[in-house]
């Protein structure tokens, strides 16, 4: 990534993150009716230091198609809840078992792990009020029907949640290519795809630029996750915030474990340069799109 670009993406992201940043802290305040220990488990979680990447998808979508932000916002931060739910439920002993998340110690670890099934399971549901509410800008509602839809598929059986069940499944498996990549797909690149699609559709964009976003997503949802893969392998721990090589100790299918680093790398790659050309005909309006696959190729957390 070349200096100017890296300056760029620096500044976008740190915008847009203190955007969804403000939000969250909006829409997530304490409430009477509201149990102090789970409102302390759901909000440690959601404000442990993630980067937000899907929520800024959303919002650099809308930017693509020219939309305003405004009206994007709880899509944005429906997204980023449905992602820590993911992720507290991905650290149970049960799951993946792990002890630190983004450089601290995991829910469970806090809460219990009833406390913290409860958090995961009040993130998914807030998600789905957010995408409910009426904002001061109305969108006709067929666009958040189906704006909902979308997102609902994309966490559920057919998406996230199956491609979590698969992961479980693959566990001391023979090694395959097509199901890693299904896992892949549905576990990781679904929630990415809908942020993305989600933004264009909000704001009515054309179908052709629906399919480029779309197809940009699935190419940098497999991308973001053979990076993570690769991360588990040789990422630096006090960077990432958590332990490395647990993949390998769990058994987990991967790129890496299935191709080797360096066939995994170029499977990066290609992921990424496809993405690039997907949205080839966008306009300057699309370049947080473009730094961000990059970003995504040559991440180090």
């Amino acid at each position: 990534m070349i200096e100017k670009d890296e300056a760029f993406l620096k500044a976008y992201l740190q915008d847009r993150r203190n955007i969804v940043e403000e939000a969250l802290l909006r829409y997530l305040t304490p409430q009477s009716n509201i149990p102090a220990d789970i409102y302390k488990a759901v909000h440690y979680s959601v404000f442990a230091g993630g980067k937000r990447i899907r929520p800024i998808l959303c919002l650099a979508a809308v930017d693509a198609v020219g939309g305003n932000l405004a009206p994007a916002m709880p899509v944005a931060c429906a997204l980023e809840l449905i992602h820590t739910y993911s992720l507290i439920h991905d650290d149970l002993p049960a799951m993946d078992n792990d002890d630190f998340r983004r450089g601290k110690p995991t829910s469970h670890k806090v809460f219990g792990e009833a406390m913290a099934i409860l958090a995961g399971d009040a993130l998914l549901t807030e998600a789905f009020v957010l995408l409910s509410r009426a904002e001061k800008e109305r969108l006709p509602v067929q666009r958040r029907l189906s704006v909902i839809q979308e997102i609902a598929q994309a966490a559920g059986i057919s998406g996230m949640v199956g491609g979590q069940a698969l992961d479980v499944l693959s566990e001391k498996s023979v090694p395959d290519e097509n199901s890693l990549g299904d896992i892949h797909r549905r576990k990781t690149g679904a929630l990415i795809v809908a942020a993305v699609k989600t933004g264009a559709i909000l704001f009515n964009a054309p179908k052709d630029k629906v399919q480029a976003l779309s197809q940009y997503g699935t190419n940098i949802g497999m991308a973001f996750q053979i990076a993570d893969d690769i991360l588990n392998v040789e990422g630096d721990r006090k960077l990432m915030g958590k332990e490395t090589g647990s993949d390998a100790v769990h058994g987990k299918l991967t790129y890496p474990s299935l191709l080797g680093l360096d066939a995994a790398k170029e499977r990066l790659k290609k992921y990424v340069d496809t993405a690039m050309e997907s949205i080839s005909n966008f306009d300057e309006r699309a370049r947080p799109l473009r730094i961000i696959a990059r970003y995504i190729e040559e991440r180090k957390t």
